[in-house]
């Protein structure tokens, strides 16, 4: 096989054999074929797509082209979830413990936030001494001790899949429902959970901007899983306005820890229960949404998932202290809050416009590898439909000084819409596909 053949056949339109694509990925792993010619092959990808059958081969190869790691013996009834990213997302920090105090072993690898979208490691390191990077070891004695992990990517997971996105990155080539999908899944079976709740946004604040784009997404991400055996679900969540209230790393620890209590956002809360709903059904450990809710608010009510919590924090080398006393995480020195200029109903606080002022901050990175500052975030104050009057607060910022602070309240009520008549409140979802 040639890697110019294979390139030349996408471009014409033709299907790919598994063979071809197999031959394809090992061949770039290994170093054998350039990354000119890959990149030419991911655009005819983008421009010619790829069927469900193509899509599939391609998450297996890039799952064969590193390790994997086997749950069954420590942990044979584990769920993972994933989220496509979007502003406020802190789900992991709560479903997670939440999940684990009901009985069900939760191993999960996130990353790191990169643009406007919050990535859950950053979120962690807000916490002192929290160590993201666990060793395969310690991850599986971590995972058979407590029942949960939250931590970096331990092993060389589809490491294809990493130097591919490197290129598609700078080749105009993300945009492509096949290689997106084919990504996230390659990590998520290499990593070995047999339960899958993928969290898949749309909106503005998302890379989907409409429920149909997600649901396509979706669907394919779907019958990957069913294809390898894995029991998925996909919820399409709603991402045009922020998710909670906080937005920023220490900022959404605090609102994290608020809803591990029994309190946080009305949103946030029942956005936390669906999702961690549908790990327990996946998990056996519920037969139906209702009864899975139950048991999920329970040990929200108990304390139990709190105290997982600390113990994922303590396992991990993180100041527990910080648990149970919040004003240890880290603060900014400015906070500012930002008045409403007019009185109606809310019609539009644009997630997108929210999670770039968060970055301008200094909460988010514009390149890999940027420092953040974790202190700092905006705390939305109000949500679509609400009824509001002039000077009441919008927005909190919480900024390193005043200049960073003045220089996103004008970027904040940008985003900001109102109408005269009542608004109907943002649906948290919108459609769920199963496996």
């Amino acid at each position: 096989m040639r890697a110019v053949d294979v390139i030349a056949r996408k471009r014409d339109g033709h299907e790919l054999s598994r063979e071809e694509i197999d031959g394809f990925v090992e061949g770039f792993a290994r170093g054998e074929i350039p990354d000119y010619q890959v990149s030419a092959w991911a655009m005819a990808v983008v421009l010619r797509g790829m069927s469900a059958r193509e899509t599939y081969d391609l998450t297996m190869a890039m799952v064969a082209s590193g390790e994997t790691l086997d749950l069954s013996q420590v942990a044979p009834r584990s769920v993972d979830k994933h989220s496509t990213g979007g502003v406020g997302d802190k789900t992991s920090l709560v479903v997670g413990p939440a999940v684990a105090a009901c009985g069900v072993p939760v191993a999960k690898m996130s990353g790191r936030g990169l643009g406007y979208s919050g990535g859950t490691l950053d979120k962690l390191e807000s916490i002192p001494g929290f160590r993201v990077e666990l060793t395969t070891d310690e991850f599986l004695r971590q995972l058979k001790e407590i029942g949960l992990v939250l931590c970096g990517q331990t092993v060389d997971l589809a490491p294809a899949d990493g130097k591919l996105y490197a290129l598609r990155d700078v080749t105009a080539t993300v945009p492509s429902m096949a290689l997106i999908a084919a990504s996230v899944m390659s990590k998520k079976i290499a990593s070995g959970a047999r339960g899958i709740v993928l969290d898949v946004k749309t909106g503005s604040g998302a890379f989907m901007p409409t429920v149909s784009e997600a649901a396509a997404l979706a669907r394919r991400m779907v019958d990957i899983g069913r294809r390898a055996g894995r029991r998925v679900v996909a919820l399409i969540s709603d991402m045009n306005q922020p998710l909670g209230s906080a937005v920023g790393n220490a900022l959404e620890v605090r609102e994290a820890l608020a809803t591990l209590q029994g309190g946080g956002p009305r949103d946030f809360r029942e956005h936390c229960l669906r999702v961690g709903a549908h790990m327990l059904i996946l998990a056996g450990k519920a037969h139906d949404l209702a009864t899975a809710r139950k048991r999920l608010v329970a040990v929200l009510a108990d304390g139990s998932a709190l105290a997982k919590f600390r113990g994922l924090v303590e396992a991990q080398g993180g100041d527990v202290r910080a648990i149970d006393d919040p004003s240890l995480l880290p603060a900014a020195p400015v906070v500012v809050d930002v008045a409403s200029p007019r009185g109606g109903h809310l019609r539009r606080i644009d997630a997108r416009t929210v999670g770039e002022a968060s970055v301008r901050l200094g909460a988010g990175r514009a390149r890999k590898g940027d420092p953040i500052d974790h202190a700092v975030g905006i705390v939305v104050r109000a949500k679509v439909g609400d009824r509001i009057r002039v000077g009441d607060p919008l927005f909190t910022i919480h900024a390193k000084d005043a200049l960073s602070a003045s220089e996103v309240q004008g970027a904040l009520l940008s985003g900001v819409e109102y109408s005269t008549r009542p608004v109907a409140p943002l649906p948290l979802f919108y459609r769920t596909l199963r496996s």
